[in-house]
């Protein structure tokens, strides 16, 4: 692969998904990419950057996005993102949504499904709490690939030691073979679907919660100020934005504020809560 099919294939998959790429992660590309080439019977991968800029096949256009999304996740990743949600957030929202009894929440690159699930089972074990509310957990990522994997709710015994709590496995969990199945009742607490971050999400709604961790570090600051300002947008006047421990709004937009007292949440900044004038249909 030349220089230049290189940089054709950072434009590609910077205008296609978002992901910015710097030149010394060339290695990264050619190690990915070898198996998309196998499958589609590519000599090289010279040839799939042909093939990408003539041949406009989507199948192939999307193998090779996938093929450079990173999909890392694991239960109850972190803690403290959860922690934070069942000892601060779900509180305020008990109390912020008594009268209405709903909650509405995004994770926004849910990968194979274990964030969106490690709270749906957070408050599965709050509902005693909860009676009569209605409870909304959209996830969504860019693969296609992992969202199957995400609504079939198998994981392997690698994957369900990482982070998730015994008690919880046995609770939640049903042995299928040499693979685990979380139980019915979790999933269809989740609505996966598929989104492409640098396509409009208005559409999904209002969220009082959002999750967006770990996938920001992967764009360049304008698409990252771009993508926080939209997601403020859909976010309720008092909603909570969550990021990962190495991400940040600081130096990259003013329409969210960090919360001083929890790292890694964030609120809407007061000046873009306050009624805007002559606006129509505001809500």
């Amino acid at each position: 692969m030349t220089e230049a099919e290189f940089e054709a294939l950072r434009v590609f998959l910077k205008a296609r998904s978002g992901l910015a790429l710097s030149p010394e992660k060339r290695y990264l590309v050619e190690s990915r990419l070898s198996s998309v080439c196998t499958r589609f019977k590519l000599e090289s991968l010279s040839h799939l950057v042909r093939e990408i800029r003539t041949s406009r096949s989507i199948a192939l256009e999307k193998a090779t996005i996938e093929a450079m999304t990173t999909n890392e996740t694991f239960f109850f990743r972190d803690k403290s993102p959860f922690d934070l949600f069942q000892d601060v957030l779900l509180p305020k929202y008990l109390k912020e949504r008594s009268s209405s009894r709903r909650l509405r929440i995004w994770c926004a690159a849910a990968s194979s499904g274990q964030e969106p699930y490690s709270l749906a089972m957070l408050l599965k074990e709050a509902s005693a709490r909860m009676p009569g509310w209605h409870i909304d957990i959209v996830a969504s990522d860019i693969s296609t690939e992992v969202l199957e994997k995400a609504k079939a709710g198998l994981y392997n015994q690698f994957e369900v030691q990482r982070g998730l709590p015994i008690r919880l496995l046995v609770k939640y969990f049903a042995q299928m073979g040499d693979q685990w199945q979380i139980s019915s009742e979790i999933r269809s607490m989740v609505d996966f679907r598929y989104l492409n971050l640098l396509d409009d999400f208005s559409r999904l709604g209002q969220f009082d919660i959002v999750y967006c961790r770990n996938v920001l570090i992967y764009f360049d600051a304008p698409l990252k100020a771009d993508v926080l300002r939209r997601i403020s947008n859909i976010m309720a006047a008092d909603g909570s934005l969550l990021l990962g421990a190495s991400e940040t709004v600081l130096g990259v937009t003013d329409a969210l504020t960090l919360d001083p007292a929890h790292r890694g949440l964030y609120s809407k900044t007061a000046t873009a809560n306050a009624p805007k004038m002559f606006a129509v249909g505001a809500r």
